[in-house]
């Protein structure tokens, strides 16, 4: 088993920066990627970003390119989702996320493990 709990999240204003941090515990080897999605109301979960969990490469959606960062710390079996230039439509609940295997980063089925979510509300 894993666990994971998310931390950081809160309201700020447009234009503003927040770092959403995930502590990772349990089997933490037989995670191969950490993964940060997020849902709004009424809307499906998207994924976010994603990071390998021992070679650090990084994905990101299209939506948040260019303004989210992923990283990990190992020896603190943490991740972090740095956001920076918030808009309105980052508003949303944000998930860490664990997934066993390789592949699938892109999609929340392939995950097996989540966090119980951090609400992020970015006023305009």
């Amino acid at each position: 088993q894993v666990q994971l709990v998310e931390s950081g999240g809160g309201l700020v204003q447009a234009g503003a920066s927040l770092r959403l941090s995930c502590a990772v515990s349990g089997r933490t080897f037989s995670i191969y990627t950490m993964g940060w999605f997020r849902q709004a109301p009424g809307k499906e979960r998207e994924f976010v970003a994603g990071i390998t969990w021992s070679g650090g490469s990084t994905y990101y959606g299209d939506s948040v390119k260019g303004r989210f960062t992923i990283s990990r710390d190992n020896a603190k079996n943490t991740v972090y989702l740095q956001m920076n230039s918030l808009k309105p439509e980052d508003t949303a609940v944000y998930y860490c996320a664990a997934n066993r295997d390789d592949g699938g980063t892109y999609y929340a089925r392939k995950y097996d493990y989540w966090g119980q979510g951090t609400q992020v509300t970015v006023s305009s």
